[in-house]
């Protein structure tokens, strides 16, 4: 597996990383924990090193099964988790990037994750109660006390981006971004690049969208995230999105890829520090993944599908109107 540097502070992943959340929540139906751990093990050994989870993502669940798995390679293995909620008793009650907060989330991570130090410790939603220069400041005593070696963000706007920035230098932001939701090239990309920060896109195959599997008349689980997602749970949305992931399949076969590894190459092309985190369950599909980083695109393959997507408006909100208020502070 080719390896990427997350921006210019020193830390190093393969390019292409794993979003473990669908294992524990959002996209049922749940593997089996024993079979979830056989699979990060054995991602391990087809060469990926960077794992994404977070404290929230089925509610310490996700972190526990990564931390089971990842326990015998540790030091082949680059984690990712985050911070920032108020969690009593196994239920989530908003935010709380409070210092004491904080504290408690990242002894509580380390235990989970069977670890003594946190790769990349990510604040999962800025907590508008909370200046972003005491989480900050926080994260500069957790990597001096050595319980975290890189700090981030996810989901900010380019203010906080800064600010943060400007007490402690953030590693990584994570957004979602791909071939149908483009934003974070507007103001974000070119502040990432200003400041030096990686990037990591998380949904970066549409949430499934862009592999040519979701059917204009799929219906989703209440427990699937996508249920709740207004590009997907509004028929006429999904019907009408259906003319981009034909275009990615036609533009993937013309190729000899697969649209999932188009739209993965295509993410690793727009810059040397983005390293995308799909999700998957399968082996068949992760070894699919891992493909798209021998994928190389030519300038005229890049711009002939800007070209394609520009004339293909995307309709519907990526997310609901609650979950966007939480993004972009």
């Amino acid at each position: 597996m080719k390896q990427r540097k997350l921006g210019i502070n020193g830390l190093t992943v393969s390019a292409i990383g794993l979003g473990c959340m669908g294992m524990s929540q959002s996209y049922p139906p749940f593997p089996d924990k024993n079979e979830s751990i056989r699979f990060i093990r054995e991602s391990v050994e087809l060469g990926e090193t960077f794992y994404d989870t977070s404290e929230v993502y089925g509610v310490y669940a996700n972190e526990e099964l990564v931390g089971e798995a990842l326990e015998p390679c540790r030091n082949q293995a680059v984690i990712a988790t985050k911070f920032g909620w108020d969690i009593k008793d196994g239920r989530v009650n908003g935010l709380d990037s409070s210092p004491a907060a904080i504290r408690r989330a990242v002894e509580g991570s380390l235990k989970r994750l069977r670890t003594d130090r946190i790769d990349l410790y990510y604040q999962h939603r800025v907590d508008p109660k909370v200046p972003i220069e005491e989480a900050a400041q926080t994260m500069k005593e957790l990597v001096q006390e050595g319980k975290i070696l890189h700090w981030g963000l996810s989901e900010p706007g380019v203010q906080t981006i800064r600010r943060a920035n400007a007490v402690f230098p953030v590693t990584a932001v994570q957004s979602e971004y791909s071939m149908w939701y483009r934003k974070p090239e507007q103001e974000v990309l070119p502040v990432l690049e200003e400041l030096g920060i990686g990037f990591v896109p998380f949904s970066p195959l549409g949430k499934g969208f862009l592999t040519g599997t979701v059917a204009k008349d799929m219906e989703f689980a209440d427990n699937d995230i996508r249920h709740s997602i207004p590009r997907f749970n509004d028929p006429e949305n999904l019907a009408a999105n259906q003319a981009v992931a034909e275009a990615v399949k036609s533009f993937a076969l013309q190729r000899n890829i697969t649209p999932a590894q188009l739209a993965l190459a295509w993410l690793l092309a727009q810059k040397p520090w983005i390293v995308p985190i799909p999700g998957t369950k399968k082996i068949s599909r992760l070894r699919e993944n891992i493909g798209a980083a021998d994928v190389v695109l030519a300038q005229q393959d890049l711009c002939e599908i800007n070209r394609i997507l520009s004339g293909l408006p995307v309709a519907g909100g990526r997310y609901s109107e609650a979950q966007e208020r939480m993004t972009g502070i």
